[in-house]
């Protein structure tokens, strides 16, 4: 088995692993080439430099290994794409990768807008390639993409020996299920564009002119199928092959955790709630959740607090929720020797309970969050952890807020170590334990927008002028609001929190998702309406910045059905 993604733009770094394996095909398969393998790096990052959009389509196999790739050049002024490589691992069998991987092309082409697909291949005729072993392949190569409709141009000169050794190519062209002919004038700027952009280290101007002007047909010519029993039609794009569905990542054991005290709204009901709703947007797959052990929650959390929810969460009984009650003013160098009258040194509040499943529930949310960072270091551009228990308000040896382990910031703190990261809070409440963990710190921009703390959880931070220290001063920003806000002057301000953010150029962003902001949530006194979700989600993803998406609050279960698609629909509707 195997599947077939897309790697582009800022995409490319975080799939430093793929796009070697890809480097180490393509210096295999065209070692007369192999200094073109070490441009694609440029290529798929900086594609203003090269003239033309680079995409890189990659079959994976079992456990990442790339077994094929395809390397597509789109020209946008005239939508128009170019086929520049395709090539399979040495000793890979087919088990059918390549027509795979070329209707998987032709889908990519289809979604960017292009109106046809440009590619060579090596001649067909004796007189042109004189070795009968080549010209069985290359005739085995045209049969190929004859399947799918693609016609050898004909009438041109654009076979004509070019470079150093001199080579020549046939120019074939996909409409990609188009039924209206190929015009000239159309032609002619796709083929003066591939020619000086792409192949203009060894094209000089007089050659691309001679070339270009030979298209004298109008619509253009091709030549009769030879190879393939006639499609009679255009070959309609095949949709669903290109695997770049968001990921959705669930703790399978959330449910183990059900505190059913009054006033107690974290609820299993919320996961079930927002996967029932978001299943049937048919905008996610499902990525099973992978075990990460402790060293990343001990990354951001003390390991002594660690030791002790782990310890006291397995000596509660069943059903029996135990509240923290006594509160130390100070921090005190000593503790009672009881586990369970602890609980008030490292909790916030009275409302969180050390519960017999705690534990193991909150590391499955923290694994949930590091497997959907996992996808984003692979290339997807936005991946969801649906947490629960949620995680913001756990800081570095601290609980509370219904929350134990603060899952955006253990994966925010795995995603540091390999890309500039940034952390959007728009849960209602402040992300105080967020804030906790990165305040003195540089590597990760972290940006809270919440209910203000004179009326809000957790009351004691989140105040605009908490802006982090020393190597970490500037590198938190909070906005807290008045109660009663709506829509427009939300927007607002998420409009300027993306520009602080654009300000310090992260790679990836992760959101700390809450959907306590919207009218009529138990917990929260704002007043916004789907609408608002579905905004956010469009200039979240017009931002250009891979997604890691982490599950915060939202306690009204209507409230995060309508939010959950209006959010992920916006996503999908820019991205």
């Amino acid at each position: 088995m195997f599947r077939i993604r897309a790697i582009h733009g800022n995409a490319f770094f975080l799939s430093h692993d793929r796009v070697e394996q890809v480097q180490h095909i393509f210096r295999e398969t065209f070692p007369g080439l192999a200094e073109y393998a070490d441009k694609l790096p440029s290529l798929l990052h900086h594609p203003t430099e090269h003239g033309f959009r680079s995409g890189l389509l990659v079959a994976e196999g079992a456990l990442g290994r790339v077994d094929a790739f395809a390397l597509v050049l789109y020209f946008s002024e005239v939508k128009s794409a170019f086929l520049d490589f395709v090539a399979t691992r040495p000793g890979v069998r087919s088990r059918g990768i390549g027509g795979a991987l070329y209707e998987t092309v032709r889908e990519y082409c289809s979604n960017l807008g292009a109106r046809g697909l440009y590619l060579e291949v090596e001649p067909d005729e004796p007189e042109l390639t004189r070795d009968p072993a080549a010209l069985t392949e290359n005739r085995q190569r045209i049969r190929f993409y004859e399947r799918y409709g693609v016609r050898v141009v004909d009438g041109t000169q654009y076979h004509l020996p070019v470079g150093s050794p001199p080579s020549s190519a046939l120019l074939l062209f996909d409409g990609l299920g188009r039924h209206e002919p190929l015009s000239r004038s159309e032609a002619r700027q796709a083929v003066e564009l591939i020619l000086t952009r792409r192949f203009g280290h060894v094209a000089d101007r007089e050659y691309v002119r001679r070339v270009v002007s030979s298209f004298q047909d109008d619509p253009v010519r091709f030549r009769p199928v030879r190879l393939q029993r006639s499609l009679g039609r255009p070959a309609e794009v095949q949709a669903g092959k290109l695997s770049d569905a968001f990921a959705m990542v669930r703790p399978p054991r959330h449910e183990i955790h059900h505190v059913k005290e009054r006033g107690y709204f974290e609820h299993p009901i919320r996961v079930q709630a927002l996967c029932d709703s978001l299943d049937q947007t048919g905008l996610f797959a499902a990525v099973p959740l992978k075990p990460h052990g402790r060293a990343p929650l001990a990354a951001v959390h003390d390991a002594e607090f660690l030791e002790y929810l782990r310890e006291v969460c397995g000596k509660i009984k069943e059903g029996r929720p135990v509240y923290p009650d006594t509160f130390p003013l100070r921090t005190p160098e000593r503790r009672p020797k009881r586990l369970l009258v602890q609980a008030g040194y490292y909790c916030l509040d009275a409302d969180t309970p050390l519960y017999r499943n705690a534990y193991i529930a909150a590391r499955d949310a923290a694994d949930a969050a590091l497997t959907a960072a996992g996808e984003i270091l692979a290339g997807r551009r936005l991946a969801y952890a649906v947490c629960r228990p949620p995680g913001h308000h756990a800081g570095r040896r601290f609980f509370g807020g219904f929350c134990y382990f603060n899952n955006a910031a253990i994966a925010a703190q795995h995603l540091s170590a390999q890309a500039r990261t940034a952390i959007l809070d728009i849960d209602f409440h402040h992300g105080n334990g967020t804030q906790d963990i990165f305040y003195d710190r540089d590597d990760v921009f972290t940006v809270s927008i919440h209910g203000h703390p004179d009326y809000a959880y957790p009351y004691f931070t989140g105040f605009a002028d908490e802006t982090g220290a020393g190597k970490g001063l500037g590198f938190n920003r909070n906005f807290p609001l008045p109660p009663r806000i709506e829509n427009e002057a939300y927007l607002r301000i998420f409009d300027r929190s993306l520009d602080e953010i654009g300000r310090k150029k992260p790679e990836i962003l992760v959101i700390s998702l809450g959907f306590d902001t919207m009218k009529g949530d138990p917990t929260g006194n704002l007043l916004l309406r789907a609408e608002a979700f579905r905004t956010m989600g469009k200039r979240l993803a017009r931002a250009g910045l891979p997604l890691l998406v982490v599950q915060e609050g939202g306690y009204s279960v209507r409230n995060i059905r309508r939010a959950g698609v209006a959010f992920f629909s916006g996503c999908a509707a820019c991205a």
